[in-house]
């Protein structure tokens, strides 16, 4: 995977968290991911498909979770249900749909998110696709973003 395919879903994280969150992000040294790790609380998972497969997903630890969907709602959410997951899922799919439009020469489409729940959980790789680990630090706490592309 050329590693260049990964700086529109840092670009797109970024602009959606300081335009819709009015928070700015630090992002971390993206790293190759070698080992099932990190484990995280809760995930935004996104696929992607057309002429190149695989996904991006958001994790975060639930505390932080929790803080960044309250500030997106405009309203404190205090327990892991409906408003959490939908908050997340939609953090997922802004960042895809804003980093899609930078990657048009691979007609990509975006699947409907999926969050996954559960404390130290894994995303696993699409098979044959390497995976690059972007962490970030925000006044909400830190989390990661994995992206995995396969192209042909």
């Amino acid at each position: 995977m050329n590693v260049a395919y990964v700086n529109p879903f840092i670009s797109a994280t970024i602009h959606m968290f300081k335009t819709m969150l009015n928070t700015e992000l630090k992002p971390g040294t993206p790293m190759l991911k070698k080992e099932p790790l990190p484990s995280y609380d809760i995930s935004g998972v996104i696929g992607l498909s057309g002429e190149a497969q695989g996904s991006i997903a958001l994790s975060f630890p639930k505390a932080v979770s929790l803080k960044i969907v309250s500030s997106l709602l405009g309203a404190e959410i205090k327990i892991v249900g409906p408003e959490l997951t939908d908050g997340i899922g939609e953090l997922a799919n802004i960042i895809a749909g804003n980093a899609k439009q930078f990657l048009s020469e691979f007609n990509l489409s975006i699947s409907l998110p999926n969050v996954i729940i559960g404390k130290n959980h894994v995303i696993a790789s699409p098979s044959g696709a390497p995976t690059i680990i972007v962490p970030f630090s925000c006044s909400f706490g830190e989390f990661a973003m994995e992206v995995s592309l396969k192209t042909k």
